[in-house]
């Protein structure tokens, strides 16, 4: 028998956790309307599961732009990160969903936002030749020159990652910067 090492935290019953994976499913499946319903009824916005995913990550990576807008308005924090350091904004930058991206930063989500030492929308935009995110997240501010924990910029992300569109956005980007 193994015991929690947190004996403060609540244990949650098998119906509680079946409703939790639902709310998660409905994110994940883009059912804004009943999600909505049940975040008006009390469900929090910013619902984790146990991987740091939150309604609003789940809803950016599969690609729904109105479920993630509709968490915006409801207060889900937009620059949470999960447990592998990603917020909705690179999650929704790795999917290559735009629109979710362009909601993302419509609803406050900071364009340079990321866990410490990690990666930027910018640098996943960037990894995986996302050239119209890049874009968009350049024309919202983002930084080009901001490193990850090894120090790499998002082009030399892109380079290492052979991406062909992206170098030459994040170049030009750079160089108007700094003035060059």
């Amino acid at each position: 028998m193994t015991s929690d090492p947190d004996p403060t935290r609540p244990v949650l019953d098998a119906g509680t956790i079946a409703f939790a994976g639902r709310c998660f499913d409905l994110a994940r499946g883009g059912h804004t309307a009943e999600l909505e319903d049940l975040v008006a009824q009390g469900v929090p916005p910013n619902l984790t599961n146990d991987k740091g995913d939150t309604l609003l990550i789940l809803a950016s990576y599969h690609g729904h732009h109105a479920t993630a807008a509709m968490l915006l308005a409801r207060g889900a924090d937009p620059d949470r990160y999960n447990d592998r350091g990603q917020t909705a904004l690179a999650a929704a930058s790795f999917k290559g969903a735009e629109q979710v991206v362009a909601a993302l930063l419509d609803g406050g989500a900071d364009v340079n936002a990321c866990a410490p030492g990690g990666r930027t929308a910018l640098m996943v935009a960037a990894m995986f030749d996302r050239t119209g995110i890049v874009d968009l997240l350049l024309e919202r501010g983002a930084d080009p020159d901001l490193t990850d924990a090894e120090g790499r910029r998002a082009i030399d992300l892109a380079m290492a990652m052979k991406a062909y569109g992206t170098p030459r956005r994040l170049e030009a980007a750079s160089a108007a910067r700094s003035g060059g």
